[in-house]
């Protein structure tokens, strides 16, 4: 479920990627604060194929957000409870409240998606999906959701690259799960079904942005700027803040430190 990037972009340099995200995520908190003022709910759904860089874009949207206001929600796989539910039931309690913004780590697509190539369910539940799916996104913007929906496009070559690297990095291992192994190949499979998606899916009151993400640093900035420029936001004046003066000492002797367990100084071994 993927497609093939602009080879011809220039690598963005870190500097000009480090200033400009600075400057989108100030916006993103003027966003926040709008949200928050104004009782909005703002749901941004992130899709696509592993290691397309979705998580990598949510961090750095999250990053400088109140994560009372802003939350990600990243469902694990449903119990045997859950998958005797209405499908959409468990995403629904997911929405936001008035003032809050949601950003779905994968979605309700994954019937669409792994769910629909890995056979996890069937083919009946797979077209009803694509069938209740655009009703189900009607109700929410007609309620007054803001929904908006990105698609994270990676070529082969570099979702290859970057699982090599994710199987060679320490730290970064865990992220290499059987089922990413499992989309290698079946990636016509799962371009096939992300067609299939995007053409009963991709709806007026809901439409599919695509963002091209072989260069992930370009991708961010590009996601970032287009969901900025999405919402009709405006700048909230903060409440006039001043820092009280600290009272004077009534005398209080604090315990001596002895009696405290203090951690090793580990970076003064460095």
């Amino acid at each position: 479920m993927g497609g093939t990037t602009d080879g011809n972009a220039a690598a963005l340099p870190r500097r000009t990627y480090e200033r400009e995200l600075l400057r989108l995520q100030t916006e993103l908190v003027k966003l926040q604060e709008w949200v928050r003022a104004e009782g909005i709910r703002l749901v941004v759904v992130f899709e696509g194929r592993d290691a397309a860089g979705k998580g990598g874009t949510i961090k750095r949207i999250a990053e400088h957000l109140n994560p009372r206001v802003a939350r990600i929600a990243a469902l694990p796989t449903p119990t045997e409870r859950e998958r005797t539910q209405w499908y959409f039931q468990r995403y629904a309690e997911q929405l936001p409240a008035g003032g809050e913004i949601v950003l779905f780590d994968r979605s309700w697509y994954n019937r669409a998606g792994v769910e629909h190539v890995m056979g996890f369910c069937t083919a009946r539940e797979h077209r009803l999906f694509l069938r209740h799916c655009p009703v189900f996104e009607r109700m929410l913007v007609e309620d007054g959701i803001l929904l908006r929906k990105y698609w994270f496009s990676v070529s082969d070559a570099e979702q290859q690259r970057r699982f090599h690297r994710r199987a060679e990095d320490p730290v970064r291992r865990w992220k290499l799960s059987p089922m990413d192994l499992e989309s290698i190949t079946r990636w016509e499979a799962y371009s096939r079904a992300k067609d299939e998606m995007m053409a009963d899916t991709d709806i007026p009151e809901a439409p599919w942005y695509v963002v091209e993400s072989d260069d992930k640093r370009r991708a961010r900035l590009n996601m970032i700027a287009h969901l900025l420029g999405s919402v009709p936001y405006h700048d909230v004046p903060p409440p006039a803040l001043r820092l009280p003066d600290r009272p004077p000492s009534t005398g209080y002797v604090r315990p001596p430190r002895h009696l405290r367990t203090y951690i090793p100084d580990h970076a003064a071994g460095l």
